[in-house]
């Protein structure tokens, strides 16, 4: 079969490898859609050693179940579904709790990220990396495991601030910042003000509900500033989906006193907290800062119910699997408004 591999630090390349057999308690599921994340890019500019090669990329995976394993009950070929990409070792206490995304054994990794993922035609998941997904389209169900989950675990975690007439920042409307004003705006009553560098991004923020846009820049934190009001009151919330230390100082800047600073975004930027009443310290007081990793299995199933609904869409474009290299190219130079979408 077709597959689309890391083969060294870097590189990418399209090869063909054996298709796949359901194992024990797996699954091999048809591929029916991958979302390219920029966590795949992180993972191509890894040294050597951080990741194994050859390895599948895609990690935001839907398709139809084609073979069940040993062992395994309540999937049949044809059903389709989405898959949960985090295997945590199922064992310590937060794993115990559902909260696998914390697995305390396992170090980071998941399908497509520590195994063979789902660039391919085929990719075999343990059956309890699935859930069932009913009439969605695939290209639709597959950024839910990751751009939809994401945004939503982060906005779950700042929910005691998301209150009635409170201010939500998200900062980079891309793959997962656009999925996050959705979310906001079907669960909460707060007024989002989006930020990105793109006209185009800010264009379907609106499209999406955004209260307000503002263009990320020198100014950006003063028009944030004229709608939030000025320190110690300020946003309750910020989602900043980039990372970088140009938008972590957008995010503390117009953060409240007791707001939630959400570092989303794997850009590698610095936030710096700094205790101290002799001065403006970097980051307000009572802040709450928190660097959320993808979610649980409960709130994924929450994104395939607001999916269902109607009140959570992905904006795609889609790439079939050979130009899979190509849509990780204009993924990194920006190019990508939504969310990549590849198809077999």
């Amino acid at each position: 079969m077709r597959a689309i591999q890391l083969t060294a630090p870097g590189t990418l390349e399209q090869v063909d490898v054996p298709t796949p057999t359901a194992g024990p308690g797996e699954v091999l599921l048809a591929m029916g859609a991958t979302g390219a994340c920029h966590s795949d890019l992180h993972i191509l500019d890894a040294p050597a050693g951080v990741f194994p090669t050859p390895m599948t990329l895609g990690h935001e995976i839907a398709g139809t179940v084609a073979e069940v394993g040993p062992g395994v009950t309540g999937w049949a070929p044809g059903d389709h579904a989405a898959v949960y990409g985090i295997i945590g070792c199922g064992r310590c206490r937060a794993c115990l709790r559902g909260l696998e995304n914390q697995c305390r054994t396992t170090p980071l990794g998941g399908i497509g990220l520590s195994r063979d993922g789902g660039l391919a035609e085929y990719v075999a998941v343990p059956a309890s990396r699935l859930l069932p997904i009913g009439t969605l389209e695939l290209v639709q169900a597959a950024p839910l495991t990751d751009a939809g989950l994401t945004p939503y675990h982060a906005i779950e975690m700042s929910r005691p601030a998301l209150q009635p007439g409170t201010h939500c920042v998200v900062i980079g409307v891309g793959g997962l910042g656009h999925m996050a004003i959705q979310i906001l705006v079907a669960t909460t009553a707060v007024h989002v003000i989006a930020v990105d560098t793109s006209p185009e991004s800010l264009d379907l923020a609106t499209r999406l509900g955004a209260h307000h846009v503002v263009q990320a820049g020198p100014d950006a934190v003063e028009q944030i500033r004229t709608i939030v009001g000025p320190p110690p009151d300020g946003a309750d919330v910020v989602l900043d989906f980039v990372g970088t230390d140009a938008t972590l100082t957008t995010a503390r800047s117009v953060a409240a006193n007791g707001g939630y600073l959400m570092l989303v975004g794997l850009a590698g930027g610095t936030l710096p907290i700094r205790p101290t009443v002799e001065e403006v310290p970097p980051v307000p007081m009572e802040t709450n800062a928190r660097v959320p990793f993808w979610g649980t299995r409960v709130e994924l199933q929450e994104v395939i119910a607001l999916a269902q609904a109607g009140l959570l869409r992905a904006d795609v474009e889609i790439f079939p699997l050979e130009q899979a290299p190509e849509a990780y190219a204009k993924l990194r130079k920006g190019e990508i408004h939504g969310r990549a979408v590849i198809v077999p």
